[in-house]
């Protein structure tokens, strides 16, 4: 019986590089397909959103729109940012904004406001969840060379120990080889002014250097990131006037006529009483339903009135 000649090694070469071919082609059908290019005249507020292995810049539909008239009660706070934003988008020098303090005092409202302002001037938005902030410098990367100015908002923003996001946003803030995209800034809101907790044990961590005082290490780094955004911007609880001056706008902006009689008033505090805030938040959601119940009155007659 012959023996099978042995198989050369061009000819093993040649078999294994056909099978690695064929499993290739195989392994092709199941990966996920590219993500489609983002219609940046979809809309001017974006969402990044990782689907199948892909990032995407998405754009939203429906998004909230506020005027920076209407925010009331934060003066200052909406020169500041309104500065900011308009050097960014006039070609100056500007500062990533850390919007911190109470809740429901307009930081978010803030954000949304300056862009419904400065979009005509080609300002736009991308909002970047927390669990997505390790895609910041890809998400970078993707708009540098875009003609417009783009905001990345991180909204309601905080961090434990140890959290990759953290050190991926100092990293995009000022910590990288690489310098930042001179269209590219970023606005974070936080109801904590170092964007992660801080315990009674870390006080026992500062020192005494002759007369000053130096934090430790722990307070160090938790500060490192706050300290990355060039412009803070705190916000604080209403006063009882704040509070009603913000129902007033409200009602009026609904078309509720009788804004600021002692029914309303009553009825308001009454309103931020039962949920221990007098933020604008709480002033938005009482005069929501203050006017519709006052609009529906006629209806209710009427309706009365014909049974």
């Amino acid at each position: 019986m012959k023996r099978e000649q042995a198989e050369t090694p061009l000819v093993a070469l040649a078999r294994l590089a056909d099978a690695a071919e064929t499993l290739v082609e195989r392994l092709a059908h199941l990966a996920p397909p590219p993500a489609a290019p983002t219609d940046w005249r979809g809309s001017v507020a974006f969402r990044w959103r990782r689907m199948q292995g892909h990032g995407a810049v998405l754009p939203v539909t429906h998004r909230h729109r506020i005027k920076l008239a209407d925010l009331q009660g934060i003066d200052e706070q909406k020169k500041r940012v309104d500065q900011n934003t308009r050097q960014f988008v006039q070609g100056y020098p500007a500062n990533n904004v850390l919007l911190t303090g109470a809740r429901g005092t307009g930081k978010s409202s803030l954000v949304k406001a300056v862009l419904e302002k400065y979009a005509p001037r080609k300002l736009r938005l991308i909002e970047v969840d927390k669990q997505d902030l390790l895609d910041l410098p890809e998400i970078v990367d993707a708009i540098s060379a875009r003609p417009e100015r783009f905001i990345l908002y991180c909204d309601d923003l905080s961090f434990e120990a140890d959290e990759p996001g953290y050190k991926a946003l100092k990293t995009v803030l000022d910590g990288s080889i690489s310098a930042a995209s001179e269209n590219v800034l970023v606005y974070a809101t936080s109801n904590r002014r170092h964007l992660m907790p801080e315990y009674m044990k870390e006080n026992l961590e500062y020192k005494h250097v002759g007369d000053e005082i130096h934090p430790g290490e722990t307070s160090e780094e938790k500060i490192s990131l706050s300290e990355r955004f060039g412009l803070w911007v705190s916000f604080w609880p209403f006063s009882q006037d704040e509070y009603l001056a913000i129902v007033r706008h409200w009602l009026a902006y609904f078309g509720v006529a009788q804004t600021d009689s002692a029914q309303v008033r009553e009825a308001a505090l009454q309103w931020a009483l039962g949920r221990s805030s007098r933020s604008g938040r709480i002033a938005w959601h009482f005069a929501r339903d203050w006017a519709g119940r006052q609009h529906l009155k006629p209806r209710d007659r009427a309706d009365g009135d014909a049974r």
